[in-house]
């Protein structure tokens, strides 16, 4: 049986929880979790969607907004306001005891905005403040649009959640926009960089849907083999860029790394083990957001290995055995960002759509 306390003081994982409602808020199950040794929280629209449309938890709020005169778009941030705010709230004992690691939670700028800088950084800077939390990241999709705001938000101190990240190119742009932005930060004598956050959110299983499916065949033998590889591949890279006289001129003053963070970890091939795509990822400075079923069976049988960086040789000969066969790895992440960014509108427009015609 895995331990996350153990898991941590041992290999320096953190275990996240990728979900939220307000049921779990209310009925202690969020707090259960944290006494299981879970170190933060990641949501999004789809999760947000999902809580607001599967319950009445939230009619009775919804319904005193509306009649209060506030809009249906209006009437779902105060909801999502809300939960993160007592998310925050619930995580904060840990934030402390943890120097601020951990105790994070993190929440998600309207994703019609992904394609726009100036609108995602005004809109996270609104919500951060909005927010009023310590330990709340705000969510910025690694858009080439969004990476600026990013460095923005970082260089006014405030803590990113990196999100939709699906190529080791892309995470090193995520990386320089951080350092890049902790650099503007430390222009101030009295600025306080170990305040700062941020984690850079590497999506893993989608990889291995659309490269499976490419390979036209479920009993190839690369099937399953390039998510993890791409996942390690940019372990390697952090190691790298979170080293030598640049980033030590940072840590001298007490800059924290962007810990490379592991999303879309639930696997989604029934051939796979359950907790493929956290046995094979587990690693010092990292974090892993899993959703509730990857997190119980991660309790029940999980590894308690480091297992990121044990044969850097053997991850390269699979990325380029991969490319090889003919897989485009480029083209793949392109692909599952433009899907990834869809998805989560679509998911924003439908509880939208839902709440109006509540609101009749």
């Amino acid at each position: 049986m895995a331990d996350l306390t153990a898991l941590f003081n041992n290999h320096r994982q953190s275990i996240w929880l990728d979900n939220l409602s307000r049921a779990q808020l209310n009925d202690g199950s969020l707090a259960g979790r944290i006494s299981q040794g879970v170190r933060g929280l990641t949501s999004n629209p789809t999760i947000f969607a999902k809580a607001i449309q599967g319950s009445d938890d939230y009619d009775e709020q919804f319904n005193g907004l509306i009649a209060s005169g506030v809009t249906p778009v209006d009437a779902y941030w105060h909801m999502v306001v809300d939960d993160i705010q007592a998310a925050c709230d619930a995580f904060a004992p840990l934030y402390d005891s943890s120097d601020a690691i951990d105790g994070y939670v993190s929440v998600e700028v309207a994703p019609n905005l992904s394609r726009e800088t100036d609108g995602t950084l005004a809109a996270a800077q609104e919500l951060h403040n909005r927010v009023d939390r310590r330990n709340v990241m705000i969510k910025i999709p690694a858009t080439v649009e969004g990476l600026p705001a990013i460095q923005s938000m970082i260089a006014e101190g405030r803590s990113v959640n990196v999100t939709l990240i699906f190529s080791p190119e892309r995470h090193q742009q995520v990386m320089e926009a951080y350092i890049s932005g902790l650099e503007q930060l430390a222009m101030d004598p009295t600025a306080d960089l170990s305040r700062v956050a941020s984690v850079a959110s590497f999506f893993i299983s989608r990889v291995d849907t659309e490269v499976d499916q490419r390979l036209g065949s479920s009993d190839h033998d690369l099937c399953g083999t390039a998510a993890i590889a791409q996942g390690r591949l940019a372990y390697n890279n952090f190691l790298v860029m979170f080293s030598g006289p640049r980033w030590e001129a940072l840590a001298a003053r007490g800059a924290r790394v962007q810990r490379p963070l592991w999303a879309s970890t639930g696997t989604k091939n029934p051939t796979y083990s359950d907790v493929l795509y956290v046995d094979k990822l587990i690693g010092p400075d990292t974090v892993n957001t899993v959703p509730e079923s990857t997190l119980d069976a991660y309790l029940d049988h999980g590894a308690m290995r480091r297992t990121v960086d044990t044969d850097h040789e053997a991850t390269m000969r699979t990325l380029s055995a991969l490319s090889q066969a003919g897989i485009d790895l480029d083209d793949v992440s392109d692909q599952l960002e433009r899907e990834g960014l869809a998805s989560f509108a679509a998911s924003f427009d439908e509880v939208i759509d839902a709440l109006r015609n509540k609101a009749g």
